[in-house]
């Protein structure tokens, strides 16, 4: 391929230059982007004037502000499209080695700018310019995320507050400031990186001042224990304002975690209070123990008792009477606090309330084991006070651990056993005659782990046949009840009950492996139609 044409003559060489160096001085962008933008702009205008059916090329010399305009034409033995071809003959006039199948250049004698083509042309340039200036923010935050970053209010729209980080705007949504924060433009502010994304109208970079990783960061700045990695801030959680919990580890015996962040006369934790506005912040010592770790996050009221229910990820807390306010907190901030803090959902109970709820329970299990199992109450209320609570437990533990409970043999023991396990087969039975006038189709019987009592829940919702079931999403089949502290009395909120069967206790791995066996069929159903397809292939 020849050569470009000779440089055109140009009068304004050094402010073609001068402007790039400026746009990518103040863009803070490679001055090759600004060139490459310029070219594009001038290949457009010179279609305009030569037509746009040309393949057209400019070439701006970045070192003197050269300019090269060009046609490019394909040698063809016959010509097709007269704008980007031609035949051999035509292309030996302007190029003597020409051969077939070479490109060759025709060059372009310069061209003025008109108005309107000045005008497309600073929009293109503008628009590459624009381009490579958000993908310079992206990439300059994109690893950024998880960062306190200081700017200056520009603006604040519909609530929302409009941070300059110098090189970039940030948002503040109006969810993710500290309620009751006055903040005016010009004033600066710290914030946390909580996300950027690479949208149509360029990057967005989301802050934050609510989330508990910014009180984290905080701490990691004023307290260098934590920035050098001797304590660690295990958890966190917030209310944001008002008031906050964090659980701190030291991993050197000799400090202590809480007198670190607390500083001198309260030095570091005030410095990290006055930037959240007022927020009073508990700090806790973290534990490997749950029970420790809630007994500490409850803080300042007493505990008496914790019961951990871990397949529930629940805590039942028991506290005197006269701590029940305090525990709970005002509008149950305190136990809330908790609950995120240990990722559990917690219980708060009085001695009183626990007493009643262990009779209750007491009563009610000795009541099922004389029904279900035909013996009298004392019988009934020996094997509830040995720690049986279930007829399953009954059923299918070792037979020397009922033996071995104090006035019964191994013939009671096996008896028993024989009782529990008929009970169950009636209680299947049962639930198996309910599940059938539901409507629930025996196909589903036979998916794994379904018992016929998750069916007769399924039926009730409505979910009847496998496609009904293979329609679902795992979390809204098993997801446990949302995290949410309260006292004892439950929530009617549709969002707090889970999943259709969370009350079962199902794992993700057995609602994965249940919504998997439910869409089986729709798999072979396929089948048949890829194998005629592939008959059709070979006929």
């Amino acid at each position: 391929m020849a050569s470009a044409a000779p440089a055109a003559p140009t009068a304004n060489k050094a402010e073609l230059l001068a402007i790039a160096d400026a746009v990518a001085r103040e863009k803070l962008i490679d001055k090759g982007i600004v060139i490459e933008a310029m070219e594009d702009a001038i290949q457009r205008a010179a279609r305009a004037r030569y037509g746009a059916e040309n393949d057209i090329r400019a070439k701006l010399d970045p070192n003197t502000g050269d300019l090269r305009l060009w046609r490019v034409l394909e040698v063809v033995e016959e010509v097709d499209d007269y704008f980007k071809q031609v035949d051999l003959k035509g292309a030996q006039k302007l190029q003597k080695d020409a051969a077939m199948g070479d490109f060759i250049v025709d060059p372009l004698p310069p061209i003025e700018f008109g108005r309107i083509a000045a005008q497309a042309a600073k929009q293109v340039i503008f628009q590459k310019v624009r381009d490579a200036e958000r993908e310079r923010q992206f990439e300059e935050f994109k690893d950024r995320v998880s960062e306190v970053i200081t700017g200056v209010v520009k603006r604040v729209e519909f609530g929302h507050i409009v941070v300059d980080l110098g090189r970039a705007e940030g948002v503040i949504r109006r969810d993710q400031q500290i309620p009751r924060e006055m903040v005016r433009v010009g004033d600066r502010i710290r914030s946390l990186i909580l996300s950027v994304r690479r949208e149509a109208r360029g990057p967005q970079i989301f802050l934050s001042r609510a989330h508990p990783d910014f009180m984290k960061k905080l701490f990691a700045q004023e307290v260098p224990e934590i920035y050098d990695g001797i304590i660690e801030i295990r958890a966190a959680a917030r209310d944001p304002g008002s008031r906050a919990k964090i659980g701190v580890i030291s991993h050197d015996s000799s400090i202590d975690p809480v007198g670190a962040c607390v500083g001198m006369k309260g030095s570091r934790v005030q410095a990290v209070v006055q930037e959240l506005q007022g927020e009073k912040i508990d700090i806790i010592p973290w534990s490997e123990d749950l029970a420790t770790f809630v007994v500490n996050a409850l803080q300042p009221a007493t505990v008496a008792r914790v019961v951990i229910d871990e397949e529930e990820s629940r805590i039942e807390v028991v506290v005197p009477d006269d701590q029940l306010s305090l525990a709970i907190g005002r509008r149950g901030q305190n136990v809330r606090l908790a609950s995120q803090l240990t990722a559990s959902q917690i219980d708060i109970l009085t001695e009183a309330d626990a007493s009643e709820k262990r009779q209750r329970e007491f009563v009610e299990r000795s009541e099922l084991f004389q029904t279900q199992l035909d013996v009298d109450e004392t019988l009934a209320q020996l094997l509830v006070a040995e720690g049986f609570t279930s007829l399953e437990e009954v059923a299918y533990v070792e037979v020397d651990e009922i033996a071995s409970i104090e006035g019964l043999d191994d013939d009671i023991a096996s008896e028993l056993q024989s009782r529990a396990s008929e009970a169950l087969d009636r209680r299947e039975a049962a639930a198996r005659e309910e599940r059938r006038k539901l409507g629930v189709e025996d196909a589903l019987a036979e998916l794994p782990h379904l018992t016929e009592a998750m069916l007769v829940t399924l039926g009730k919702a409505n979910i009847r046949t496998l496609d009904d079931l293979a329609d679902l999403a795992t979390d809204e089949l098993i997801q446990k009840k949302r995290v949410e502290p309260r006292r004892r009395e439950p929530s009617n909120r549709p969002e707090d009950k889970g999943g259709v069967l969370a009350e079962y206790g199902l794992s993700e791995e057995q609602g994965n492996e249940i919504i998997m066996a439910a869409r089986a069929h729709w798999f072979e159903d396929e089948a048949p139609t890829e194998e005629a397809a592939d008959a059709e292939t070979s006929e």
